[in-house]
């Protein structure tokens, strides 16, 4: 009798902390994903307001370009350098150690708010950013200080559960959120930590649909690819975008982690670096007419949709972000890559103008995204799921897959476990 009632109390506290632990996952995903909402909200309005100054004073842009991304550099470097880059490599890094980071810097409020506003900044002056790497780190930061605040634990599936919530919230598909944890977030996913991301990202993909409605991200597009064309157009698109998005990459981690000298004495100087790399967009925005400014997203989708863009825009767009992106600002470059792809997709209507053009571009979107990240099965669903494509879902998979290896063979290492290095060394120290 006596064990049996020492057993109860301890049965009692173990419900009470998985109820507090649900209570804590349900919660988060609410904040997180109203949280995502605002900051697009705000992220839009912000391309908006650039818009309008690039129409009142083009040529003013190659002042303010410039200076934001050296102010936006110095601000990061100086108060919130765990708000650097994309946001996704600190949450790949914090939930290597979950304890240690649970009062630390990466997945912070303070260091996420640093993350939202640097980003508006970035968005204010034309940078070549996407919120999607930023609301990941967001995400993280809320759901780590809910738990904290109902004294549940920090596990490593908080932190997955956080930032796959946060993708599912940014592109309004749940199911993106939850391959984009088993693909990029987490080393060894296990099945506590799959029901703890399902949950997450189910409760912030409804609260983004709730809110914003059953939209589609980058429009629809019906049109399907014949047998001979998947045949010949998919494997071409998947080479040509996993070597192109396999050099960004490559570039990327070069200039992240400089070994030639002169690379080093550049990095040496990040201010002045940064408006070196601010330059160079204000000068594509301007003689691109204001096609490579902000995330790409209206050009991407009058492509999808068939309106079509000059055919320098994937060149171009590709300069800009990557400049955007060597600069060290806080910003994402999902929406970057998808710009950039849809780019590439359309200069591939040149070789294939007899099959559908909309289609093509889809291909070229998804093998220069994945040639970037390196997750096929994210890519696939975020593009399928954000275009109404899913007659294309095949085509889309083979040239993912196709994508991935070529990216494999230019830039061996991922790109965001390799910008994770730098915050796992600096956990270490």
């Amino acid at each position: 009798m006596t064990g049996a009632a020492e057993a109860l109390p301890v049965q009692a506290a173990r419900t009470l902390v998985l109820w507090r632990r649900r209570v804590a996952t349900g919660v988060g995903a609410v904040a997180l994903g109203l949280a995502a909402l605002a900051f697009a909200k705000l992220g839009d309005f912000a391309q908006h307001l650039f818009a309008r100054f690039d129409a009142i004073s083009p040529y003013g842009v190659l002042l303010l370009t410039p200076a934001i991304f050296a102010a936006v550099v110095f601000a990061t470097s100086r108060w919130a350098p765990a708000a650097r880059g994309s946001g996704i490599p600190q949450v790949i890094a914090a939930a290597r150690d979950p304890e240690l980071e649970r009062v630390g810097p990466l997945v912070s409020l303070r260091t996420a708010s640093a993350k939202i506003g640097l980003t508006l900044a970035m968005l204010l002056g034309g940078g070549s950013v996407g919120r999607e790497g930023p609301t990941v780190q967001l995400s993280a930061a809320i759901m780590v200080a809910v738990h904290r605040l109902l004294r549940v634990p920090i596990s490593a599936g908080v932190l997955i559960a956080g930032g796959a919530a946060g993708v599912a919230a940014a592109f309004n598909t749940p199911l993106a959120g939850v391959a984009f944890a088993i693909e990029e977030l987490a080393a060894a996913y296990e099945q506590k930590v799959a029901v703890l991301v399902m949950a997450a990202v189910m409760i912030a993909g409804l609260v983004s649909l709730g809110v914003a409605g059953d939209y589609i991200y980058f429009g629809r597009m019906g049109e399907s690819l014949g047998f001979r064309a998947i045949l010949i157009v998919t494997p071409v698109a998947g080479v040509i975008g996993g070597l192109t998005g396999g050099l960004f990459s490559r570039i990327v981690l070069a200039v992240a982690a400089p070994s030639p000298a002169w690379l080093g004495r550049l990095k040496t100087r990040p201010v002045a670096f940064a408006a070196g790399c601010g330059l160079v967009v204000a000068v594509l925005g301007l003689v691109s007419g204001g096609a490579t400014w902000g995330t790409g997203y209206e050009a991407t989708r009058q492509l999808v949709e068939g309106h079509g863009q000059p055919f320098w825009f994937g060149p171009t767009k590709f300069v800009a972000a990557l400049a955007t992106t060597l600069s060290g600002a806080p910003g994402g470059v999902f929406a970057p890559s998808l710009s950039v792809g849809a780019g590439i997709g359309n200069l591939l209507t040149l070789l294939f103008p007899h099959d559908s053009p909309g289609a093509i571009v889809l291909l070229g979107m998804i093998a220069y995204f994945v040639g970037v990240v390196r997750a096929p099965l994210t890519a696939v669903i975020i593009i399928s799921e954000t275009t109404a494509s899913r007659g294309l879902i095949i085509p889309l998979f083979a040239a993912a897959l196709i994508a991935d290896l070529v990216s494999a063979l230019v830039c061996p290492e991922r790109l965001y476990h390799g910008l994770a290095k730098p915050f796992l060394r600096e956990q270490r120290d």
